[in-house]
């Protein structure tokens, strides 16, 4: 995925998250892989600020996009993600139209926000350019996703779309399955209409659909049927503990076999 566009509605992006291990090396680690697209996770995890400044400056450097899930509408962190280098932000319980409006009002530069103008951008590398290449540049480059994952986000999930500024429209799976009633069953037919029901919010207004929190075996039937062209297959952390134990398994196996 090139860092001036967003999601082909021709093509799906499949990124990774990390949660955990916060250091550049996760940089290269999702480049080799081939991953589109790194999340960088600092609602749930250890993650801080500087730790995602790192992440996303090297992602600049690799040309491989970065977002940062912060914690919520009411993050302080939502214009300074973008100022240390984040490709865009991913915003979790959006719940209602007033709040993507603040968020939009704080992470869009002015006519459309009041985002405050900061020194150099690590988008710019660094260099002191004049207001209006630093406006354009930013602008062309953000992306703010906002994450439905409650009842009222789902009931106000097309007014949400519809709003200027706001990129793309992300369900947390698990979240959403837990408000509509049926906490652990992302399957349930109620949670899949939920499903359905956003990613055509995000189709009609013409914003990108996408998923997290989903399993594999879902992704074609509750996820690529509605729409959705950005997925997060998975995080670091799990990739870590599935791969530690099929390495294990292999292993008590040969130790079995001698």
């Amino acid at each position: 995925m090139n860092l001036q566009t967003a999601p082909s509605p021709d093509s799906v992006n499949i990124g990774l998250a990390v949660c955990v291990m916060g250091t550049v090396e996760i940089v290269a680690v999702t480049c080799k892989a081939g991953y589109d697209f790194l999340l960088v996770d600092m609602e749930h995890g250890r993650i801080g600020i500087a730790e995602m400044t790192d992440i996303c400056v090297a992602g600049l450097l690799a040309g491989l996009p970065v977002y940062a899930r912060l914690t919520g509408p009411n993050s302080p962190d939502l214009s300074r993600a973008l100022d240390c280098g984040a490709s865009g932000v991913v915003v979790p319980h959006v719940d209602t139209l007033e709040q993507a409006q603040s968020i939009v009002k704080r992470t869009r530069f002015m006519p459309l926000g009041e985002r405050s103008l900061p020194g150099p951008l690590a988008i710019c590398g660094f260099e002191p350019v004049k207001v209006p290449t630093l406006i354009d540049k930013s602008e062309r480059t953000t992306r703010v996703i906002a994450m439905i994952e409650s009842q009222s986000g789902l009931d106000a999930a097309s007014e949400i779309a519809a709003l200027e500024g706001i990129d793309g429209i992300m369900i947390g799976s698990n979240d959403l399955a837990a408000a509509v009633g049926h906490l652990g069953d992302v399957g349930h037919p109620n949670v899949k209409q939920a499903f359905a029901d956003i990613g055509k919010a995000a189709q009609r207004h013409g914003k990108t659909f996408g998923v997290m929190g989903l399993p594999a075996d879902l992704i074609e039937d509750q996820a690529l049927a509605f729409g959705a062209r950005m997925i997060v297959a998975t995080n670091e952390i799990n990739l870590l503990s599935e791969g530690a134990d099929r390495v294990l398994d292999d292993y008590r196996q040969i130790g079995q076999n001698a």
